[in-house]
Parts: C-alpha cells; structure tokens; sequence
C-alpha cells in the first residue's frame, strides 16, 4: 500500500512538472516578434520604427525570423549621428532598409551562430538582387558588423523565444554597411585596412565610403595573403612598401562602377581603379591572373555592401611595378 502510494504521489510530481514545463513555454512562444518588442518597455522606439516603415506584420506572421532588436537608447544614438530630430524625420525607404537590415530568415539561437558572414533582409543601393551581408563574431559574446564603433551593434541580451523566431536585444542600430564597414568588421582583413588607413595614402576610407565612382567591386586579400607578399617582397612590414607602390596595389583591387556578382563575373580582362587590367579566369573555380603572371584564387564571394560588393583572395594582387 505504502509503495503504491509512492508511486501516485511521484506521478504526480511527474504531471505537475511537465504541467508547469509546458506553461513556462507558452509564455515564451505564444506571442511573435512584434508582440514580444510591443510588450517591452526598452523596445518602444523600434516599435514606432516598425509601425512607420510598415513592416509590422512582416514580423507578426508565421515565418521564421532572427531579428536583432535595437534598444531604445540604440535609436537615440542613431537619430543624434544621422542627424534626425526624431524618429519621423528618418525618410521611411531608408528607415524601412535599415529595419530590414536588422532581420535573418531563419531561426539562429546565440548558440547556433558562429563567427562569419550572415544574409539580412536589407538592401543598399548597389545591388536590386544580393541582400545586405551581416559579419557576426562569436569570438567575445556576438559582435555584429564590427560594434557600435563601426556602424554595428553587440547582442546584449540573447535567445528571447517567440513563436515565430527569436529576438536578440542589440546595443546600437546596425546601418547599412559600405565596403569599409565590412573590411573593418572582419579581422581577417586587419592588414587590409591598415594599408588602407596608413598615413602617406589617399582618403581610401572616404572614397570606400561614398558614392561618387560606387558601386566598387573590391577583391580583399585577407592578412594571410598580405603576409606571403611580405615574404615574397622580402619586406619586414607593410611599412617597407613604398608610397606609389601601395597606393597602385590597393587601387588595382578595385573596380569602380559595377556591383559584379559571383554569378556575373567572366573570363577575360578587366579594367581597374588603377588604370590596368588584371585577367579572370573560370576554370576550376574563378582565379585571377595579375600584371606579373601571379595568379590569385576567390575564395569567398559576394560580401554586399551598401555601396558595393566584396570578392575575398587568397593572394595580393600585384600591378605592373
């Protein structure tokens, strides 16, 4: 009799468990995106952002979304550097890029991200079809874009499950990304933009920025590359290459006026922002061939950018010299 009753009350235990199992994921997954901003007091101003770009219902359906939540205090620092009054003085197109710029299709829980390149919702003016990139770093917490530094955000408060996606509370509003922004947010490209940056060099940031010669087309050697041309120049640091010589090389990785996407890229030769060609091929993978005969592989491709897209290599690129 004492056993049989062990085992009801256990059963029990058992019942109320689950029972209470189940309501606790009722009250995190009953409501969607847009419910779960609309009932947190730090999130009014993306509400009224949502509201006025339209895309409330986008985020109250049954797609699945990641979405990176900006805070209330993320929208007045936005306002303040873009110089907007008030969030009804943002022009609702770039308001509804700059939301949409903050949306994954697909559910990513914090754990399932790793460091790398995301696609979001959002679209720059250099391209109708290739949706914004997003570079998320995993290495310290989950860094977007490069930080609030650089136009980006870090998750601040993770995993806020809705029935529909789930929420990741950010620190800043994520713009929308120049070909600069991407370089600087990726570690990988430290050598890069230190070569870009150096002193005794054009304003490359500036014009990687702007619009004027945009869209750019920019294939980014990453710091491994930049390392075997040290070697291969015998030079003991970026800081051994000459003026004029770093200032053609970084040109010549550039092509102005052309958003050209992996799926549009063919043989043959093409024109610089350096004056001189460089030759791509297309068989077995897309490579290209430089003034000096040294050929470099694409490794990575269509990193989109507001004002252009990012092609990465493996190799720098050499002009004739």
């Amino acid at each position: 009799m004492k056993t049989h009753l062990k085992k009801i009350a256990l059963l029990g235990l058992i019942a109320l468990f689950i029972s209470c199992n189940d309501d606790d994921g009722d009250s995190t997954t009953s409501q969607t995106i847009t419910e779960i901003a609309a009932g947190n007091p730090n999130l009014t101003s993306l509400v009224a952002a949502l509201d006025r770009a339209g895309l409330t219902a986008t985020l109250d359906g049954n797609t699945e979304y990641t979405v990176f939540a900006p805070t209330n205090a993320a929208f007045n620092s936005f306002l303040q550097a873009n110089n907007f009054a008030t969030l009804q003085d943002v022009p609702v197109p770039l308001l509804q890029q700059v939301l949409l710029n903050h949306v994954v299709s697909g559910e990513f829980t914090s754990g399932e991200l790793s460091t790398g390149y995301v696609k979001t919702l959002g679209k720059g003016g250099a391209s109708a079809s290739n949706t914004l990139s997003m570079f998320v770093n995993t290495a310290n917490g989950v860094v977007l874009n490069g930080g609030t530094t650089n136009g980006g955000a870090s998750v601040t408060t993770r995993d806020v499950q809705a029935k529909n996606g789930v929420v990741h509370i950010v620190d800043g509003v994520i713009g929308l990304p120049t070909v600069v922004n991407h370089a600087i947010a990726n570690p990988n490209f430290s050598i890069l933009v230190q070569a870009l940056t150096r002193a005794d060099q054009p304003d490359f940031v500036g014009i990687l920025s702007g619009t004027a010669n945009s869209p750019f087309t920019v294939f980014a050697p990453t710091d491994t590359a930049f390392g075997d041309l040290l070697t291969e120049l015998n030079a003991p640091g970026l800081s051994a290459i000459a003026q004029a010589t770093l200032e053609k090389t970084l040109k010549y990785h550039v092509v102005t006026g052309a958003n050209v996407l992996s799926t549009s890229l063919s043989a043959g030769p093409v024109d610089t922002f350096a004056g001189e060609e460089f030759t791509v091929s297309l068989t077995d993978g897309a490579k290209i061939t430089d003034a000096n005969a040294r050929v470099s592989t694409i490794t990575y491709t269509d990193v989109q950018a507001s004002n252009g897209v990012i092609h990465v290599l493996n190799k720098v690129l050499l002009p004739s010299l």
